[in-house]
This record gives structure tokens, sequence and C-alpha cells, in this order.
């Protein structure tokens, strides 16, 4: 059969699923909280989440999902002014949220110690671009983006085999399947 358009020979192939990246489209602040309450549920000590976006982009609604889903006790504010909030579980563990907007350079951040923050819990940090040299080099960085009033894109990319897993774990909660 004839064609005016030209066909090529070779499609190149087109991944669609990559291991260490998903695409998430939320649509609610509801729906942000529950992926956050899904990652909360698996978070231990030493790991680190980034979380980038504009203000407004949900970064603090996906902090109280996932503190929730971690068991806090503590209701979850950002920590703008204060740069780290501390919140506390019922078995004294704690997870750190800490603001790296405000900081001016890499020798304020390195003040706060996230080694110290690590060994005692989870780190969830907004703004980390501001601080990328402290950034331990496995995490999992979700990049928020504002689309409409109530909805978000949220861009998962994980670092480290650790990363990978907690991804896989959020991927099944969301989509399901194997």
């Amino acid at each position: 059969m004839w064609s005016r358009f030209p066909v090529p020979d070779i499609i190149p192939p087109m991944p669609i699923l990559n291991s260490h990246s998903l695409d998430f489209f939320s649509r609610s602040p509801e729906q942000t909280r529950r992926i956050g309450r899904r990652l909360g549920g698996a978070l231990q000590a030493g790991d680190v989440i980034c979380l980038q976006g504009e203000l407004g982009a949900g970064k603090t609604t996906f902090v109280q999902g996932v503190a929730q889903g971690w068991g806090s006790q503590d209701s979850v504010s950002s920590p703008t002014f204060i740069l780290v909030n501390i919140y506390r579980r019922a078995d004294q563990s704690l997870l750190f949220h800490m603001d790296a907007y405000r900081l001016d350079s890499t020798p304020e951040a390195e003040e706060l110690d996230l080694d110290t923050m690590l060994a005692q819990g989870p780190l969830l940090i907004e703004w980390p671009e501001r601080i990328d040299g402290l950034v331990p080099p496995e995490h999992l960085w979700i990049s928020l983006e504002h689309v409409e009033e109530e909805e978000r894109e949220m861009k998962f990319k994980a670092s480290g085999k650790r990363y990978d897993e907690l991804l896989a774990m959020i991927r099944h909660a969301a989509f399901g399947g194997e």
C-alpha cells in the first residue's frame, strides 16, 4: 500500500519503564499525602529523601503524609524559619525535616551536621539543590511541580539500591502489579 508519508525502516526502541524513576500525577492534597504515607512506612535511619519544587508545589503536604506513615506523634509544619523540625514516634525514633531554602552557604549547611541526623533517623530535605554538595550520593529525589490548583506532578528518581527498593514499593502501592 502506498503512503505519502515516509516510514522509517527502523524505529528506535523507546524505554517505557525505568526502574530508577517514576512520574506520578497527584490529583489532590490527600493523594499526595497518601503516597507520602506509603513511603513513610518504609523509611529507616539513614534514609535521605530530597524534595525539590517551588513554593506551593506540595513539599510540606507530602512530608505530612511521610510523617503519618512513619508514625510521627508530632504535627508537621514547614521548617523554613528554624531550618530543621524533628518528629518523634512512640519508640523515641526521630525523623528529621530540613528546609535548606534559607541556607546561604555550604559551611552554614555543614554546621547542621547531617551525619548525626542520619545516624538517628531518616532525613527529608526541602530545597536540596541549595546544599547539593552535602546530599549523600545515594538518595531518593522527588521533584514536585504545581500543575493545576490541586494537581501536582511528582517525579521520583532513585540513586542507589536502597532507593530503587523504595521506588519499587511506591510503584507497587500506586499502580499494583509485580
